[in-house]
């Protein structure tokens, strides 16, 4: 049942059971006014969220038994105690407890502020960090008020844009995810992408990013672009190795549907062992997730105040590059975002989150570590230019290689260590060409007929290839991997 006249997802389930992340934590009834007011300048500093009073432990605690001073100043916390004042909601929700004896808990909605940083009475600055409230040193505090500036754009208006231009289907599956039953228009002013000015209904910018059917006519740069090129550079004039280029326009969770569902259809595979089951799979070129996440927080966290610059994704033969105008928050850098979260457009963050696109707690960033590594693949790589953020997935050659290497050593039971490397190409070409030539493994090697020879004869009495051949002379003479164990018998 829901409960919240300001968000229709929470219920009592939800409040009791919801694990604690960037947007949501709970507070024991008898917390410090001055510890809830640390809670409070946390998501006020970053992207807001909610607070609930008055449960601890999965169990509802209520809020009556404190008294009602001690009730009416945890409702004015974030107007007394927060420096300058929180702007926030809150609700006295009734409940019974275990014991089933009525009670109330409290909710606290909390915005984000846009263009201040909050501070407690002890003049000290919090900011929600995943389900962490973190105190920031004076460098920190310096940096998000330089940044607080360009949360700005998300909340200015774009005039022109109505209701009549947002795109009715993703509409309907907001409302949908949120179970709210109000009209469009309730929808977008209860979470902020409408504002009334004048009495008047207008876009905000994150509304129309989120929501226009063509959000380039109002921010010509919302756009992202793919390039795939042939090599591992990128050439230009008559040497332009440019194969594939595609753009993507549209409210944000179709632009994020689109392009994800086409880069995945550019993106190659390759044969591996799975060292839980010893089976041969087909493992994609990247970790779907890794470069899914990369596209997705260029898309949630860019700046869209920069004009004339566009997300861009580049695809070469060794690596991916995913390019997002403008630098990183001030607060967050390329030595700390494994671990650090500030959203430069919170309200576009908080809705990509409720559709399920953007993680929480930012496991995005440390599962793109994870993945990788799980794909013994190097850690991506971000760079922080004077104009944007390059994240880079490499997949580089001797990756395949070593992909390669664990099939073939599978296949031919034995330590590929022990081979010498020019062994290890005669195996690579039997197995990716599936029958190697004398010639062949000679122009591989740059090397004489006759020493290809050798090699062949050695990998042979290794048992490691086999003759396939009705005579020496048999022009069609060549070799395949030796698929039979030692006994003769084939391996299954």
């Amino acid at each position: 049942m829901k409960i919240s006249k300001y968000n229709s997802k929470i219920t009592l389930d939800f409040l009791l059971n919801e694990k604690e992340n960037q947007f949501f934590d709970r507070k024991s009834a008898s917390i410090k006014i001055n510890k809830l007011a640390e809670a409070i300048v946390g998501f006020a500093n970053a992207n807001g969220g909610l607070i609930v009073v008055g449960i601890e432990d999965g169990k509802i605690q209520g809020v009556l038994s404190q008294g009602n001073t001690k009730v009416n100043d945890i409702i004015q916390c974030g107007f007394q105690k927060c420096i300058p004042s929180v702007n926030y909601k809150y609700e006295n929700i009734p409940v019974k407890k275990d014991n089933g004896k009525e009670d109330e808990i409290i909710l606290l909605h909390v915005e984000p502020s846009v263009d201040k940083v909050h501070k407690t009475e002890a003049d000290e600055v919090f900011l929600r960090v995943g389900d962490e409230t973190i105190k920031l040193n004076h460098e920190q505090r310096l940096d998000l008020e330089y940044d607080k500036g360009s949360r700005l754009y998300e909340e200015q208006i774009v005039e022109g844009c109505t209701l009549d231009d947002l795109d009715k289907e993703v509409l309907d599956k907001y409302k949908k995810i949120l179970d709210f039953n109000g009209s469009f228009e309730e929808l977008l002013l209860a979470r902020g992408f409408l504002r009334r000015v004048n009495g008047q209904i207008k876009l905000t910018v994150a509304g129309v990013l989120m929501f226009a059917k063509y959000p380039t006519a109002f921010i010509p740069s919302a756009r992202l672009r793919f390039f795939r090129y042939d090599g591992t550079k990128a050439d230009v004039g008559t040497s332009m190795n440019i194969s594939k280029q595609k753009v993507f326009e549209g409210p944000i969770p179709k632009l994020i549907e689109e392009s994800k569902k086409f880069i995945d259809t550019q993106l190659r595979e390759f044969t591996a062992l799975d060292k839980n089951t010893g089976q041969f799979i087909t493992v994609p070129e990247y970790p779907p997730f890794a470069w899914q996440e990369g596209v997705i927080n260029a898309i949630t966290h860019r700046a869209y105040n920069i004009h004339g610059d566009d997300i861009k994704v580049f695809m070469f033969d060794d690596r991916l590059e995913i390019h997002s105008p403008g630098r990183l928050p001030n607060i967050v850098n390329v030595e700390n975002i494994k671990y650090t979260r500030y959203s430069r457009n919170p309200k576009i963050a908080r809705a990509l989150t409720e559709f399920g696109w953007v993680r929480e707690l930012n496991e995005g960033v440390k599962r793109i570590y994870r993945d990788m590594e799980q794909f013994f693949l190097d850690p991506p790589v971000y760079i922080e230019t004077n104009s944007s953020v390059i994240l880079t997935l490499k997949n580089n050659i001797l990756m395949r290689r070593q992909r390669r290497e664990e099939r073939i050593s599978s296949i031919i039971n034995r330590s590929w260590k022990s081979l010498t490397d020019d062994e290890k190409v005669a195996l690579e070409i039997a197995y990716a060409k599936e029958k190697l030539k004398t010639r062949q493994l000679a122009d591989a090697l740059g090397k004489s007929l006759q020493y290809a020879r050798k090699i062949l004869k050695k990998l042979e009495e290794k048992k490691l290839i086999k003759k396939i051949a009705t005579s020496n002379y048999d022009p069609n003479l060549h070799y395949i991997l030796n698929t039979e164990d030692e006994s003769g018998t084939a391996d299954k």
